[in-house]
């Protein structure tokens, strides 16, 4: 029997509620609809991504941030946190095409597999379905209100200041976090915000969501800039050691130039070998520097955690989500996963 059939004239109809591991798996399953039943044209294009899906940490964040007082989390939790993966998978497909990838998640990237125009127009496709996705809730104003379009804008001009600023070895500290509070931050704090205007009013407490969101993404981006020194490609299942060869400029490489200036000379002379550089920001301190970075973000976003009334679960899953953007891939030996059950 469903609400519909023991409702009485003028009485309203109980939204459904879900817990978080059921609400993640509907999630998934809305991702993989969005992907398997788009117009057939586009259809075996959109298919072969279903194949490198991710962890979807950022759902998982959103669902998160969307759980009320009695870890429930309501439908319109589940369409935006499916429409923020979608519109995150639309910017790698785009990043894939810019860095040249040939590997995403273990798979070969779809740029690689079916051509750069393909790709652009695919990664086109996937960003008007994620507008479409989430405005299709319910609650247009909750729609209004996360403001989706703003969010792209900021990753569309992080994306614009990081190629533009291509091979500048004099790319400032200051630049370099500016550009990733775009390019990647903002898609966490998204995230953070789409979760926590379903369940909260107060204005001061969605900033302290927002200023989560936008911590989690530094510390993660940061994170991401050691990755591509310290891992290889069989365990990152993704294109590695490779930033720099992009001109990509990350901090790591910032912090090295800053301290060895004929490095700096040799690099803008591109006569700079990867070994080469890899010793040079080893010895440099440059990946020490980088997590010294994202620690202070770490704190930053335990301390604004501790401004926010959470339940026991709620606060136990944000600080998973923390510790795994932090140690990334090695977080993989502390737990099993991201999504710890409880």
């Amino acid at each position: 029997m469903t609400n519909s059939d023991t409702k009485t004239k003028g009485e309203a109809v109980a939204p459904e509620l879900f817990t978080l591991d059921v609400a993640f798996e509907q999630t998934k399953n809305t991702v993989d609809k969005v992907l398997s039943t788009a117009p057939f044209l586009i259809r075996t294009y959109t298919q072969h991504l279903i194949k490198s899906r991710g962890k979807f940490i950022r759902a998982w964040a959103l669902l998160v941030c969307a759980m009320d007082s009695n870890n429930k989390i309501h439908q319109n939790a589940i369409t935006f946190a499916a429409a923020i993966e979608v519109l995150h998978l639309a910017t790698l497909v785009h990043d894939d095409i810019m860095d040249d990838a040939s590997l995403r998640r273990g798979v070969i990237t779809l740029q690689k597999k079916y051509g750069k125009k393909t790709a652009v127009i695919c990664g086109d496709y996937l960003l008007a379905a994620a507008l479409r996705l989430a405005g299709s809730i319910e609650n247009k104003d909750d729609f209004i209100k996360l403001d989706i379009p703003a969010y792209v804008e900021q990753i569309c001009m992080g994306e614009l200041r990081q190629h533009l600023n291509n091979k500048n070895m004099d790319l400032s500290f200051y630049r370099y976090l500016s550009i990733i509070s775009g390019k990647t931050a903002a898609l966490f704090e998204a995230s953070f915000y789409g979760g926590a205007i379903l369940v909260e009013k107060e204005k001061a407490v969605l900033n302290n969501y927002c200023k989560l969101g936008k911590y989690l993404g530094m510390i993660f981006q940061l994170t991401d800039d050691c990755i591509d020194f310290e891992i290889d490609e069989s365990l990152a299942k993704k294109n590695v050691q490779s930033d720099y060869e992009q001109g990509v400029i990350t901090l790591p490489l910032i912090y090295t130039f800053y301290n060895n200036q004929d490095i700096k000379d040799k690099a803008k002379e591109g006569l700079l070998s990867r070994k080469e550089l890899n010793n040079s920001v080893f010895k440099a301190g440059g990946l020490d520097f980088t997590r010294m970075i994202s620690k202070k973000y770490y704190n930053k976003f335990v301390k604004t955690m501790s401004l926010i009334d959470l339940s026991e679960e709620k606060q136990y899953q944000l600080t998973a989500i923390l510790n795994k953007a932090f140690y990334g891939l090695k977080a993989e030996k502390k737990t099993e996963s991201l999504m710890v059950k409880r």
